[in-house]
């Protein structure tokens, strides 16, 4: 199955590559779009990405993989990042990820029994004087209590709509492209 972008999305792109210097510049924001958009990084994604930019595949699987915040899976709406470097874990980080754990009913790397949250750790999310903290998609929630952290995922939670059948967060919404635009400094909408 071949991936394209909205036509929306596709204007984005066209944009950016007006702001860098070479096509393969615009790697990193025109992944974070397709991943915006789909959810994830799929082959397919791999493949556009390579094509639109023209670059090797290999260079854009070699992006994709070296970086973290990209999805090589389907991930859930809510992607929690577990801070897990020295200052975190001394301060309860590991006592977060093992309550995550436990309410999620999955380990690190899997996705809630509900759907709604995929959980990973990072060795570094760079707040350790408000650790321990976690990091839900591009927010941060520093000095957590398991109580405040509850709260945290009960808030979430109740904001979360239903995932589409494959897994993967609604791609291609108004709110998905808005939140696209405004995070590659093209306005918001």
């Amino acid at each position: 199955m071949t991936f394209t972008l909205s036509a929306e999305s596709e204007k984005i792109v066209d944009e950016l590559l007006t702001r860098y210097p070479t096509k393969r510049a615009s790697c990193l924001p025109v992944l974070h779009l397709c991943q915006r958009e789909q959810g994830w990084i799929s082959p397919e994604v791999i493949d556009y990405v390579a094509k639109r930019l023209d670059l090797p595949t290999s260079e854009v699987q070699g992006i994709v993989t070296f970086y973290t915040m990209y999805h090589q899976e389907p991930v859930a709406p809510n992607v929690v990042w577990v801070c897990r470097t020295l200052s975190c874990d001394l301060r309860g980080g590991r006592e977060v990820q093992k309550h995550l754990e436990e309410r999620f009913g999955c380990h690190v790397g899997g996705t809630s029994k509900d759907g709604k949250f995929t959980l990973k750790t990072a060795e570094c999310l760079a707040a350790c004087g408000q650790a321990p903290m976690i990091q839900v998609n591009d927010e941060f929630y520093e000095n957590l209590t398991l109580a405040s952290l509850d709260r945290v995922i009960d808030e979430l939670a109740a904001k979360t709509g239903v995932k589409s059948p494959s897994g993967t967060p609604q791609p291609g919404t108004p709110e998905a492209r808005v939140r696209a635009k405004t995070l590659m400094g093209l306005g918001e909408g």
